[in-house]
C-alpha cells in the first residue's frame, strides 16, 4: 500500500513544479520579447508597461481570492481550472492581432497565473505532511520556480530567434497539457471546513486602488498631472485605499490582519520583501532594452547577458540560510537588501564606462542578483515563522501580495524613472528645440526601443537626428537614473528594515530555518 502513495506524491510535486516553472518563465522570458514586440504591433512606451503591468496587477488581485476559494471548494479543484484557464490564457496571448488585445490577454493569464501560484503552496501543504518529506518536496517547488525566473530571458530570447514571439506564449499551452495529466494523477484533493468568507470589499478596495496608482503613475504625462481627470483619479484611489483599511478593520475575518505589523520580526521581514521587489524584479523588465538598444545586441545576446543578473538568485539562497542561522533575520535581510542596493550602484557605475558592454555591467548585475538570493530565503522563512502557526497562511498572504503590489507600482515608476531620465537627456542634446511635447514623443519611442522609426512619425523633428549619438546618450542617462533610483530605494528600505527589527531582535539567538521548528518569537512593537 506504500507504493502508490509515493507513486501518487512524485506525480503530484512534478506537477506542480511543472506549473511553478510556468509561473516563473512567464514573468522573466517576456520582457526580452517587448522591444521586438513594440515595433511589430507598433505599440508605445506605456503599452509595453501595461504588457507586464497587466499580468502583475491581476495576479495580485486574485492571490488572496484565491486561497479562500480553494479552501472551500477544494484545492485541487481550483489548482486544475487555474491551470486550464493559463494555457487557455498563454493560447489568447499567441493568437493576440494588437497590443490591446494582447493586455486583455496577459490580465486573464495572470489570474490565472495568480491561482495557480497560491494553490501549488496550499497543495504542497496538504500532500506533503512529514518534516522531512515537506522540506524536500518545498525546496523542490523553490528550485525550479527560481530556474524558469533565472532562465526565462534565455528561453525567451531563443524562442523569438527560433521561432517567434508567440512561442514565449504558445510554450505554456503544451506545458499546461503536461500539467494538468501530472495534477489530475497525482494530487489529492483536500478543503478547510473552517473556511471563511470571500473577503469582497477588501479585494476589491485593494485592486483598485493599485490599479488608480498604477494607471495615474502611467498616464501622467497624457492625463495632465492637474487636469480634472487625473484629480479625480488620484481622488478615487486615496478613497479606494482608505475604504480598504476601514473594511479591514471592521472584518471579522479580514484578509489583511494588520495585528501582525505589531511584530518586529514579521514588519522588518516584510520590508525585505518590498526591497526585492522594488528594485530588482522590476527592472528586468527594463534591462532588455538596454541591452537590446542601449548596447545593441540581439534577442539570444542579451538573455545570456541577463544570465548574470538572474542566475545568482539560483546560487546564493544557501549562503542566506548560513547568514539567518549565524546572526538571524535582522542582519540577514537588511544586508540582503544592502547588496542588491550595491550592485545597482556598481551597474549605474559600468553604463557609464566608455565603452559600456556586458562585462562593464558584470560585476552589478552578480552581486544584484547575490543579494536577491541572500534576502528571499530569509524573508520568506520569517514572514511565516514570526507569526503563530494559525496565522502563517494569512501572513504568507500578506507577504505574497506586498511583493506583488510592490512589482507593480515599481514597473510603473521605473519607466516614469527612464522616461524622465531620457526626456532630460534629450532637452541638453537639443537646447534649440523648445516644442518639449515632441521630445516626450521622441523620448517614449527612444525608452521602448522603437529608434528605427521615429524619424517617419515624427515630421516636426525633421531638424534633429534622432537616431544619433544625442538620443542614444539619453537612453543611456534614462537608465542611469533607474539604476540610481533603485539602488538608493533599496538602501532606504533595508534601513527602514534594520530600524523595525530592532536592537533587541538582534540580540535574540537566531531561530533555525527547518519545517518542524517553533515560530520565531512573537515580539511587539
Amino acid at each position: 500500500m506504500k507504493h502508490p502513495r509515493i507513486h501518487k506524491n512524485t506525480l503530484a510535486l512534478a506537477g506542480i513544479c511543472l506549473a511553478s516553472l510556468m509561473f516563473g518563465l512567464e514573468i522573466s522570458s517576456v520582457p526580452v520579447i517587448l522591444p521586438p514586440l513594440q515595433k511589430l504591433m507598433h505599440g508605445d512606451f506605456r503599452s509595453m508597461q501595461w504588457i507586464m503591468n497587466a499580468y502583475t496587477l491581476a495576479c495580485t488581485t486574485v492571490l488572496m481570492m484565491t486561497g479562500t476559494l480553494a479552501d472551500r471548494f477544494g484545492r485541487k479543484r481550483v489548482f486544475i481550472i487555474g491551470i486550464a484557464l493559463f494555457g487557455l490564457t498563454s493560447l489568447l496571448c499567441g493568437l493576440a492581432q494588437s497590443v490591446p488585445m494582447l493586455i486583455v490577454g496577459r490580465l486573464l493569464q495572470g489570474a490565472s497565473g495568480g491561482a495557480m501560484l497560491i494553490c501549488q503552496v496550499a497543495v504542497l501543504s496538504h500532500q506533503f505532511e512529514q518534516g522531512a518529506e515537506r522540506a524536500r518536496a518545498f525546496s523542490a517547488w523553490g528550485v525550479i520556480l527560481g530556474i524558469g525566473l533565472g532562465f526565462g530571458p534565455i528561453v525567451g530570447g531563443a524562442l523569438v530567434t527560433l521561432c517567434n514571439w508567440q512561442w514565449v506564449f504558445f510554450v505554456h499551452v503544451l506545458l499546461a497539457i503536461v500539467t494538468l495529466a501530472l495534477v489530475l494523477s497525482g494530487v489529492r484533493e483536500s478543503r478547510d471546513p473552517q473556511a471563511s468568507k470571500l473577503d469582497v470589499a477588501g479585494i476589491v478596495t485593494l485592486s483598485l486602488s493599485v490599479f488608480g496608482l498604477v494607471y495615474l503613475i502611467t498616464q501622467a504625462p497624457v492625463l495632465g498631472t492637474t487636469s480634472r481627470l487625473a484629480t479625480g483619479i488620484l481622488a478615487a484611489t486615496v478613497l479606494s485605499f482608505a475604504t480598504f483599511l476601514y473594511a479591514e478593520a471592521r472584518a471579522v475575518r479580514p484578509m489583511f490582519d494588520f495585528s501582525v505589523f505589531r511584530i518586529r520580526r514579521f514588519s522588518g521581514a516584510l520590508m525585505g520583501s518590498v526591497g526585492m521587489n522594488f528594485s530588482f524584479w522590476p527592472f528586468m523588465i527594463y534591462l532588455p532594452i538596454y541591452f537590446q538598444i542601449g548596447l545593441g545586441y540581439d534577442s539570444v545576446s542579451a538573455g545570456l547577458a541577463l544570465l548574470a543578473y538572474t542566475l545568482p538568485t539560483l546560487l546564493f539562497p544557501p549562503l542566506g540560510e548560513r547568514l539567518m542561522l549565524r546572526y538571524g533575520p535582522s542582519v540577514a535581510i537588511p544586508f540582503g537588501l544592502f547588496t542588491i542596493g550595491l550592485g545597482f550602484i556598481l551597474m549605474a557605475c559600468g553604463s557609464k564606462a566608455v565603452h559600456p558592454d556586458w562585462l562593464s555591467m558584470l560585476p552589478g548585475c552578480l552581486l544584484a542578483g547575490a543579494g536577491l538570493g541572500l534576502t528571499n530565503t530569509p524573508v520568506t522563512n520569517t514572514t511565516t515563522g514570526s507569526v503563530p502557526v494559525a496565522r502563517a497562511g494569512m501572513a504568507s498572504g500578506i507577504d505574497m501580495s506586498a511583493r506583488m503590489t510592490t512589482l507593480a507600482i515599481n514597473i510603473a515608476l521605473m519607466g516614469a524613472v527612464l522616461m524622465g531620465g531620457t526626456l532630460s537627456g534629450l532637452k541638453a542634446g537639443f537646447p534649440g528645440h523648445r516644442d518639449t511635447a515632441a521630445l516626450r514623443q521622441l523620448a517614449e519611442h527612444v525608452a521602448a526601443g522603437n529608434v528605427s522609426a521615429i524619424k517617419a512619425g515624427m515630421p516636426e523633428l525633421s531638424g534633429l537626428d534622432p537616431s544619433g549619438d544625442i538620443v542614444h546618450a539619453a537612453l543611456i542617462q534614462g537608465f542611469d537614473w533607474v539604476m540610481l533610483y533603485g539602488g538608493a530605494g533599496v538602501w532606504l528600505l533595508a534601513a527602514i528594515s534594520f530600524f523595525l527589527f530592532g536592537r533587541a531582535s538582534r540580540s535574540t539567538k537566531p531561530a533555525g530555518l527547518s519545517a518542524d521548528e517553533r515560530p520565531l518569537p512573537y515580539e511587539p512593537l
